[in-house]
């Protein structure tokens, strides 16, 4: 390597010319003529203010350059699609996507107005819609009359409804495949041979309601993953006590308990453990994780669900609940794969118990939404453990919690 080659006593010496042509000095001391870097370029525009005030009004996200590219105002919608927007700063340096800088610089060139589309995927996927405009001032002269306008459209509910249409059909015609053939021959059934069976018609009636309601339940997951994925990008801002939302869980699961002969056990903190959520998302979230341990742990004899306080790895407050079933355990090689789409460790057995195969990955949606995330632990002969990981609100920071 080439640092290998390269006498330790050189560094200080590259070091220093490295320093040098940082701050705009050549290697033999002399000062690079550069342009001067104004503080505010913003306030320098004779019609800044006022552009200020016009962009501040608008839905979406606006930004104007000046004939350099320097960035003369941005509204609150902007800041938040480019958190390092700086008036006077050039906007390429906070602007990165190429498309964008290529949209800008065609505009400024040829002073024809430019559409681009553009996708980002921190924190989260997005699809952006972006117009570059050439605008000339009245009664302005110089280079202060020629500025661009960008405004932004955000196209990611459209981009995810497309998805999700994609995804629905694919994975209903799959899924529902099973149920309606099964339900198309029971009727071809009863209406030839088994006509004037009575026994064989009870028995077909049964099996026949026992696949529509599966289909009825594969059908309900499907377009509640499909409505929270639409609003992936949308946090929730509601205040939210989860130990009512649990013991509303479990108060609502006892029947299904009893009938299994199962127990169900719940601890929690005096205090309360505060999140920002969406009470009914969270409420289909326990209720998931509860159920699953209610039908695949039932030899166990008993579930316990336990809200706890804690820290991520960082440091940052937040709350786990965590439902241990004491049931046969699930083998490690399928843990990594328990929160796709119909995935099932066993399917017949999945299916004998009602299971859509979709349960753990609406869970594991609706915990990204939350900014959370679904950890699980398993032996197998020793039960199974799923825990919710959901960023806490601190009390001094959170306004009264929704409970009811």
């Amino acid at each position: 390597m080439a640092i290998e080659d390269d006498p330790p006593k050189s560094w200080p010496r590259r070091l220093h010319g490295a320093w040098q042509a940082l701050a705009g000095q050549p290697a033999g001391g002399g000062i690079v003529p550069r342009a001067p870097v104004a503080s505010s370029r913003a306030t320098e525009h004779p019609h800044a203010r006022l552009i200020e005030s016009l962009i501040a009004g608008l839905p979406g996200a606006a930004i104007t350059l000046d004939g350099d590219g320097g960035v003369i105002a941005f509204n609150e919608a902007a800041r938040m699609l480019a958190p390092a927007l700086r008036r006077g700063e050039p906007a390429l340096i906070s602007l990165r996507m190429p498309e964008l800088v290529d949209a800008i610089r065609r505009a400024s060139k040829s002073r024809e107005p430019q559409r681009v589309e553009f996708f980002e995927r921190v924190p989260l996927d997005r699809w952006f819609e972006a117009f570059v405009v050439p605008v000339k001032l009245a009664g302005t002269t110089g280079r202060d009359a020629d500025i661009l306008l960008l405004t932004f459209n955000d196209l990611s509910p459209l981009r995810r409804v497309e998805e999700m249409r994609a995804d629905f059909v694919a994975n209903a015609s799959h899924e529902l495949r099973t149920p309606l053939a099964a339900l198309l021959g029971f009727i071809e059934t009863l209406q030839g041979p088994a006509k004037n069976d009575v026994t064989a018609r009870e028995k077909f009636l049964g099996i026949m309601q026992q696949q529509a309601t599966r289909m009825a339940r594969l059908i309900d997951d499907l377009l509640s993953l499909s409505r929270i994925e639409l609003n992936a990008h949308l946090q929730p801002s509601t205040p939210i006590d989860l130990a009512p939302v649990v013991r509303q869980v479990v108060d609502g699961l006892q029947t299904l308990a009893r009938d299994r002969a199962v127990e169900i056990t719940m601890a929690h903190p005096p205090e309360p453990l505060i999140v920002l959520g969406d009470r009914d998302e969270l409420i289909r979230a326990v209720e998931n994780l509860v159920e699953n341990a209610l039908k695949y742990g039932e030899a166990g004899k008993r579930v316990d669900i336990t809200l706890t306080r804690s820290q991520t790895r960082t440091g940052a407050p937040e709350a786990r609940i965590a439902v241990r079933d004491y049931g046969p355990g699930i083998a490690p090689e399928h843990l990594p794969r328990l929160t796709e789409r119909f995935y099932r460790v066993d399917v017949a057995d999945s299916r004998a118990q009602g299971g859509t195969g979709l349960g753990l990955a609406l869970v594991k949606h609706v915990l990204n939404r939350h900014g959370g995330r679904l950890s699980i632990e398993s032996v197998l002969g020793q039960g199974a453990t799923f825990v919710m990981h959901l960023p806490l609100r601190t009390a001094d920071k959170a306004p009264v919690a929704e409970k009811a």
